[in-house]
């Protein structure tokens, strides 16, 4: 299987897909959810399978109104930058010496370049943190990440925090390249997040590959 189509096809005909969408679909007719609906697997129509080169795992969306479009980490250049956005963008400056091509928020160049920024989950409601935590999201999620781990070489996964670190465990060390920090967000940047040098270090296992750097 070599598109994402292919593969989230296979996925929606497994019985917890089903189960997932129909909580899914209800919800989002009860109560304001994010991201928009045509905007939930926005990350896998931005980064084609055969031109991946990097995932950014995150774990649900912004909850706060417009914010979320379906990339992790990622805001429309309208929204004001959130917390750990901010801080993704000062780790870039430190790390290259320069600012990031992205200081607006919206990271949609960087998945137009091959970097998949994907959330465990995929979907939340207005004001609620990790309201749709255990829906099945995980589960497609987690086989999103094996289906990469067993059908693709050398792709650099970037796990931030300690729910993305934990999926290492789907992750064949042997074929690709895990790098891991703690979570940029403001609650736990300083224990390690600033100066893990996660874009130069990208950069460098790419070139090392023969393949273009990301434009950070």
């Amino acid at each position: 299987m070599k598109t994402w189509n292919e593969i989230i096809n296979k996925e929606q005909k497994q019985e917890y897909y089903k189960n997932l969408k129909n909580e899914i679909d209800k919800r989002y007719e009860t109560s304001t959810v994010f991201p928009p609906q045509d905007k939930i697997f926005n990350a896998f129509a931005k980064t084609a399978f055969d031109e991946l080169k990097v995932v950014i795992l995150g774990q649900d969306p912004y909850h706060g109104k417009g914010q979320a479009q379906g990339l992790s980490f990622s805001t429309p250049k309208e929204i004001k930058n959130p917390p750990s956005m901010q801080n993704i963008l000062k780790e870039i400056k430190e790390d290259l010496g320069k600012d990031s091509s992205c200081l607006d928020g919206d990271l949609t160049p960087w998945a137009e370049e091959g970097v998949l920024l994907l959330n465990t989950i995929l979907t939340v409601e207005e004001s609620k943190p990790k309201s749709h935590h255990k829906l099945g999201w995980e589960i497609f999620t987690d086989n999103i990440i094996k289906h990469i781990s067993a059908n693709c070489e050398d792709i650099i996964f970037l796990l931030w925090g300690s729910p993305a670190i934990s999926k290492t465990k789907l992750i064949d060390n042997k074929r690709h390249h895990i790098l891991t920090a703690p979570h940029p967000s403001p609650l736990s940047s300083y224990r390690g997040f600033f100066g893990c040098k996660h874009f130069s270090k990208t950069n460098e296992i790419l070139d090392s590959l023969g393949k273009k750097g990301i434009n950070w």
